[in-house]
């Protein structure tokens, strides 16, 4: 082992392909591994700084590091963990049935008393036995199992029944047979929704990973009445998952949570907008008037209430006028709003906001020759729009083409302010 991470670590730079070719140079390492390993440090540089750091840690598989939770998403769910169970203090545990590379087990160690961590593939689980000595970790029971009802399957109660977790966590694949992308829950592996009865009677807690992708008012019709909160996680201009908390004991409406992270989260606290989908329902929003007076700032949702589709509550709970049915996006004049919509997407300072025709856009080019372009519902796409402002990439300006409901098409010179 000491060798292979020597070699790892001195050939970090360089051309994975080359090495798998020049392979018989080095008879006495496994390139295969040592190219996944490199490959994976690679792709955990920035996204779990902590694993791409230490030089003893194994990746056999470069897929499960893409796959696997960042930083910030992994601190993110071990905290909500922790509050789900809050009554226990530190004394909880949780049963990771899908541990993968074990990044989210790792961080729910952090905060639970004890971590089992379970993963059906035996290279992976074996590596991930060897990373958490690695890096210190000694509250985590490793298990090499295939969960499921199955012939060749462990059933929750054999696998969960001595261990007893406070919460039971799952990261359902989501690939089928042939390695081909799955989106309906019961199509991912394990099928939660024919394990989750008999676990509930181990557990009270199930919490729930899906891809961004996932239909929220679907999969919780699906789940069931104990579907008790959903959380949209984002970061870095990107939905990363829905995570679905459950609770045996929960027969009420859900709430949803639209949370957008801070780059240095957990340094930086998390920026959130709950409500009720009924309250998204009645909700009637703000809608931009001919008569409007003239806003000062352009609100763009984050990807979170995007995904969260708090569309019209955006606007009647802020008191923010929206520019169309079909265009999310919000202006506003008062700046006490500023605080509000902080964190919960950008916002632009407007300094000018016309009609979108041929002078505009002449005008606009010539006073901004470098700015971000960006075109929503109107008869032209972001790079069309870029080439009739013949402007490039750059500087502090952004330019929005946008449609209002109520004024048309409208050309906003902005800069952004939040």
């Amino acid at each position: 082992m000491e060798q292979l991470v020597k070699f790892i670590s001195e050939h970090m730079g360089d051309d994975t392909s080359k090495l798998l070719l020049a392979r018989s140079k080095w008879p006495e390492i496994d390139m295969d591994l040592a190219v996944n390993c490199i490959e994976s440090r690679r792709k955990l540089k920035g996204k779990v700084q902590e694993w791409h750091e230490n030089p003893n840690l194994i990746f056999p598989a470069k897929l499960s590091a893409e796959q696997c939770s960042s930083s910030s998403t992994g601190h993110y769910k071990s905290a909500l963990a922790a509050s789900i169970v809050s009554d226990k203090g530190t004394a909880w545990k949780l049963a990771d049935l899908t541990g993968g590379l074990g990044v989210d087990s790792w961080f729910f160690s952090k905060r639970a008393s004890k971590v089992l961590y379970n993963e059906m593939q035996p290279h992976l689980c074996k590596a991930a036995e060897h990373n958490f000595r690695a890096l210190g970790t000694n509250n985590i029971d490793v298990s090499n199992s295939a969960v499921g009802n199955g012939p060749d399957e462990k059933s929750p109660t054999a696998l969960l029944s001595g261990f007893a977790p406070d919460i039971v966590y799952m990261d359902p694949a989501r690939r089928g047979e042939g390695g081909k992308k799955v989106f309906l829950i019961e199509e991912c592996t394990p099928d939660v929704l024919t394990l989750k009865d008999e676990i509930f009677r181990i557990s009270r807690h199930i919490l729930i990973k899906l891809s961004p992708m996932a239909d929220i008012t679907m999969v919780c019709e699906r789940l069931g009445h104990n579907c008790r909160e959903v959380h949209v996680v984002a970061t870095g201009g990107e939905c990363k998952e829905l995570l679905i908390w459950m609770d045996r004991e929960w027969n009420d409406n859900y709430t949803v949570h639209a949370v957008e992270l801070p780059n240095d989260y957990p340094a930086s606290e998390a920026t959130s907008f709950s409500f009720h989908p009924s309250e998204e329902r009645n909700a009637s929003s703000v809608v931009l008037s001919a008569s409007t007076e003239e806003s000062c700032y352009l609100f763009e949702p984050g990807k979170a209430l995007m995904k969260s589709g708090a569309f019209n509550l955006i606007s009647s709970r802020l008191g923010i006028a929206k520019l169309g049915k079909s265009t999310h996006y919000y202006t506003f004049s008062d700046e006490s709003i500023l605080q509000e919509v902080n964190g919960l997407g950008k916002v632009f300072k407007i300094m000018r906001m016309e009609p979108l025709d041929k002078r505009t856009l002449k005008a606009a080019g010539k006073d901004f020759p470098k700015a971000e372009v960006t075109a929503r519902n109107i008869p032209m796409d972001t790079d069309t729009l870029r080439k009739k402002l013949g402007i490039t990439s750059g500087d502090d300006a952004h330019i929005f083409g946008l449609k209002s409901d109520s004024r048309g098409n409208l050309l906003l010179c902005t800069k952004r302010v939040l």
